[in-house]
């Protein structure tokens, strides 16, 4: 990790410290942003310093058209049962068999790390403790993300941006975000 994220992974866990729990006994921190943006790297980083699971969205996504699909499997699976006391289970969404498939149960822990496009949306934010939003700009955020995936990503690029925009137009995530962190390494 470069020094700019490691650096922006204790900011974030020294505010999220302060945060209270709203998903039953659990703190959970959405970490959103475009693409690219440096979620991942950033979320694994905090979920780490945390002692907190981490859940992608890309796990909960169902395709490439399954953003709110996504959004109301971790509200309905894992946020929704922990704000009960309830024990939480995801289930994986297999890309390549285009189904779901094993489930995951979340550890028990006083942290939950969400990390991906959809986590800071309208539906979750009762249950969050806190909404931190990457940013990073475009070039470099296609370059990251084909880096990261190659020629899987790179015939969906467009049409995943056209999801995020929707989503962000309608959900307003950006300007509900607790913590904005700049990425623009």
């Amino acid at each position: 990790m470069s020094e700019v994220l490691d650096e922006a992974a204790a900011r974030v866990v020294a505010w999220a410290v302060g945060r209270p729990a709203r998903a039953g006994s659990r703190r959970v921190l959405a970490v959103e942003g475009r693409s690219g943006a440096g979620k991942t790297t950033l979320a694994r980083a905090v979920a780490a310093r945390l002692g907190a699971p981490l859940i992608h969205m890309d796990d909960l996504y169902a395709g490439w058209d399954g953003l709110d699909q996504g959004v109301a499997a971790l509200r309905d699976w894992v946020l929704t049962p922990l704000a009960e006391g309830r024990p939480a289970v995801w289930r994986r969404w297999d890309w390549a068999a285009g189904a779901y498939a094993e489930e995951h149960p979340v550890p028990d822990a006083g942290w939950l790390v969400v990390e991906g496009v959809g986590a800071g949306g309208r539906a979750l934010r009762p249950y969050t403790s806190g909404l931190i939003w990457v940013d990073s700009p475009t070039v470099i955020r296609r370059r990251r993300a084909l880096d990261r995936d190659g020629q899987t990503y790179a015939p969906h690029w467009a049409r995943w941006a056209r999801h995020e925009d929707a989503f962000y137009a309608a959900e307003e995530v950006r300007e509900n975000a607790d913590l904005i962190i700049e990425n623009g390494e």
